[in-house]
């Protein structure tokens, strides 16, 4: 007879474990996954920033550069012809007519000497330059239209004198109604005051300061150029070559020394304080006699 065994009081059959999580874990991961994806969201955002504003800066640089960048040969071959022929459109005509020039007389010599093809393209990059040199020469008479009449126009004329030369980038001396102004020059051909305003007017002004040059120079020459389109004026394309042509009397050496003397003057005029003029004042008698 089978004898059946006897399980302990109070156990079921075997079980396998248990492996239910607590309650509330499936929440935490799902915040966790959150958390996580959105920390890489930031990451992500703050690299894309950082790139947009790496971009930005490098965006700026190259404006800043490309603003402060000079322009190019042609680019400012180009703005100058531009200005030239607005002010003067027979220009081109003349630039024309002297790269033909130049051309002509280069194929003339190839032809006297039998090599025509050699002096055709030499001649050509003469050509080229003398067209330049014209536009320079009616672009400077151009600038200078503009700013014919203005204040300060005969200082802008002689600004363009090279090497040589000193001089003050201020008027020597200026009307205060009229405005006319006297600028100076120190070079080989001496003292050149220039006079900006009628002449008529501004005589007196200029005399003065004629003067005032001869008594402290004596022994340098002095030379007065007044400027305009009028008779016995020099117009502002003119007053460089003006200059230029007059005959030289001075060392090196001796216009450094003169400029030298001009800004010692200069400087000697220092203001008179106000009040009691030392050279003038009394002295005190009743102190001197006692009291």
């Amino acid at each position: 007879m089978a004898s059946s065994k006897k399980t302990p009081a109070g156990s079921g059959q075997p079980t396998a474990p248990s492996s239910a999580r607590p309650a509330g874990s499936s929440g935490d991961g799902s915040t966790s996954r959150e958390k996580l994806k959105a920390v890489k969201a930031a990451q992500r955002q703050a690299r894309a920033d950082q790139k947009a504003q790496a971009k930005a800066t490098r965006d700026e640089k190259r404006a800043k550069k490309k603003a402060t960048k000079k322009p190019g040969v042609f680019k400012q071959l180009k703005q100058v012809f531009t200005m030239t022929r607005a002010h003067d459109p027979k220009v081109v005509l003349w630039m024309v007519l002297a790269f033909l020039g130049s051309v002509a007389v280069g194929l003339i010599i190839g032809l006297l000497l039998n090599n025509w093809i050699t002096w055709l393209l030499i001649s050509i990059p003469f050509g080229l330059l003398a067209a330049v040199l014209v536009m320079n020469r009616k672009a400077e008479k151009a600038a200078f239209a503009q700013i014919e009449g203005r204040p300060g126009a005969a200082g802008a004329a002689l600004s363009t004198l090279r090497r040589g030369w000193i001089i003050p980038e201020q008027p020597v001396a200026v009307h205060p109604k009229t405005q006319d102004a006297v600028f100076r020059a120190v070079g080989r051909p001496g003292v050149v005051l220039v006079t900006e305003g009628p002449t008529q007017r501004v005589r007196q002004l200029v005399e003065k300061e004629r003067k005032k040059m001869a008594r402290f120079l004596p022994n340098v020459p002095i030379e007065v150029i007044h400027t305009g389109n009028g008779d016995g004026q020099v117009a502002l394309h003119e007053v460089s070559s003006t200059l230029k042509r007059l005959p030289k009397k001075l060392t090196k050496q001796e216009v450094q020394a003169v400029d030298k003397r001009i800004s010692a003057l200069g400087s000697s005029k220092l203001p008179i304080p106000q009040g009691i003029d030392p050279y003038r004042a009394r002295p005190d008698r009743k102190s001197m006699r006692g009291r």
